[in-house]
């Protein structure tokens, strides 16, 4: 007598194995997407908080220089990517500063010899971040 057995295994096939990878694949990168964007507009934000304080630091030292001494000290002044200086001129050694560069120019206002005006910019990989400008009178 022949007798047929019931074969019913428990589980999942290869290919329902495959589509459920796939599934879940999808659906996570749909989970993790919006942290990756999130991730790269914090670091930005980041950077741009950093270059304003950078650029704020470097404009306040300009300021507290004596008003004769402004355009010879700091016309044309350029700190190299990396090597962006504190205000006693130690050049910081963070990695968050890594990137960054600073430079400076000055000019007399025309009309008026009593005025310069001021402008310092900050790059991050030699992208401009911030360009803060500001008129000092004697």
């Amino acid at each position: 007598m022949l007798r047929l057995v019931n074969k019913r295994v428990n589980g999942f096939s290869l290919a329902e194995a495959m589509i459920a990878t796939v599934v879940l694949a999808i659906a996570s990168a749909g989970v993790l997407l919006p942290f990756t964007s999130g991730a790269a507009v914090r670091a930005e934000g980041m950077r741009r908080t950093l270059s304003a304080k950078l650029a704020s630091d470097l404009m306040e030292e300009i300021i507290n220089t004596p008003f004769d001494q402004i355009l010879a000290g700091y016309d044309g002044y350029a700190e190299p990517q990396g090597q962006v200086e504190d205000a006693s001129g130690a050049v910081f050694t963070g990695s968050n500063y890594a990137n960054f560069s600073r430079n400076v120019s000055c000019a007399y206002v025309a009309s008026q010899p009593f005025f310069i005006i001021v402008t310092v910019r900050v790059k991050y990989n030699g992208n401009e971040i911030i360009s803060l400008s500001r008129l000092i009178s004697e």
